[in-house]
């Protein structure tokens, strides 16, 4: 018999309200309220840095049918700070399943509101754009509605945040190449997940993962052969730290590897700008364009701000001509760039999108190697 959950209510910046059940801890949080369209892969979402202070509502109606296990985290820890299901799974059922998502979201204190129209949310989502959030059950719900809503409105946007350093390690660390050291990498941690340096190992690279708000003296250190900077959260406005490192790095000639953030990144580095999208990429089902191959990648994403680029046509900067490499086929969102020498040659290339995305799809993985061929060639 299913034992009656206690009361919840998740309230909208803009007033709007739905009623559910408490799923996961019960208590109260606030945060930006965003939705993801993966259908699986949510172990690896929750562990993602990248959600830290957001409010994942999964569009997907039936969530935690294969549990948790102990191999998938992507990190040490959830990072979102609420979580939205439909219909959560009555009993996991997979055989690397160790216990259910709810208890393990419980055990780490994070709130959830499950038995709500995860579909009137989305399509509210898609019509206003992200927000921030409230989600409050058991004794919270039992407040008045203004006294919530005040909650909601006062907590901070996500437009202006720094969080980068809140997620990153904090003491450098190395991941050892599988097998043979081929190569050096300096991956500056901006809320790295942990299947990126392991997919760089598995092509003979040694990466050296240091803190957010390492300097460039710090990449010189580890006599690096390229330099990475990894995905994570917040607003890339924020990070004038980040880009002067980087723009030291393109000064060196370093070859350069981005994802996500460090797409942002890159983008401002070379002199472009970045905006909030109205309602953000997250899932792992997004059609994206490869310019250079013309082929299109079915492709996971988890980014609410983009780069502002002209689509057609290079971009000079003080480190050669830079260009749009990669676009998103749904709305022409700038998903990839790259920079080129005077010859032609790849210097340093980004994208916005997960690569190393470990619950699928693969379709990009390809782009470790054409960073290990950017190194060769600069080697």
């Amino acid at each position: 018999m299913l034992t009656q959950r206690e009361p919840a209510v998740l309230i909208l910046e803009d007033g709007r309200t739905f009623i559910g059940g408490a799923y996961g801890h019960v208590g109260s949080t606030v945060g930006e309220a965003v939705f993801s369209t993966g259908m699986t892969g949510y172990q690896e979402t929750l562990t993602d840095p990248s959600y830290h202070r957001q409010v994942v509502v999964m569009t997907a109606p039936h969530i935690g049918n294969t549990g948790w296990n102990d191999e998938d985290d992507e990190s040490s820890r959830i990072w979102v700070a609420g979580y939205v299901v439909r219909d959560p799974a009555l009993r996991p059922s997979n055989w690397r399943s160790r216990r259910s998502l709810e208890s393990e979201l419980d055990a780490q204190g994070v709130v959830g509101i499950c038995d709500l129209d995860t579909r009137a949310l989305t399509r509210h989502l898609r019509e206003r754009g992200a927000m921030r959030v409230g989600i409050f059950s058991g004794e919270a719900a039992t407040r008045s509605r203004e006294e919530l809503l005040t909650r909601v409105i006062d907590s901070p946007p996500m437009a202006g945040s720094a969080l980068a350093a809140q997620v990153a390690t904090k003491e450098p660390y190395a991941v050892p190449a599988v097998g043979e050291r081929r190569f050096t990498v300096a991956a500056l941690d901006l809320g790295i997940k942990a299947m990126t340096p392991a997919l760089m190992a598995q092509r003979g690279i040694e990466v050296h993962v240091l803190p957010a708000t390492a300097t460039f003296a710090d990449i010189e250190a580890v006599h690096p052969d390229g330099v990475f900077f990894s995905n994570g959260p917040g607003d890339p406005a924020t990070a004038d730290h980040e880009v002067g490192v980087l723009r030291e790095v393109l000064a060196a000639g370093l070859p350069y590897f981005g994802i996500c953030f460090g797409n942002q990144i890159f983008g401002r580095a070379l002199g472009l700008g970045t905006y909030k999208l109205k309602y953000g990429h997250r899932g792992i089902n997004q059609p994206v364009l490869d310019r250079s191959t013309g082929k299109v990648e079915v492709t996971a994403h988890n980014h609410g701000f983009a780069v502002d680029a002209p689509l057609d046509g290079d971009v000079e900067t003080p480190y050669g001509a830079a260009r749009v490499s990669h676009v998103c086929l749904n709305d022409d969102v700038v998903e990839g760039l790259e920079l080129r020498d005077a010859s032609g040659r790849l210097r340093a290339f980004s994208v916005q999108y997960h690569p190393e995305a470990a619950a699928g799809p693969h379709d990009a993985a390809y782009l470790f190697d054409r960073f290990v061929s950017l190194l060769e060639g600069a080697k």
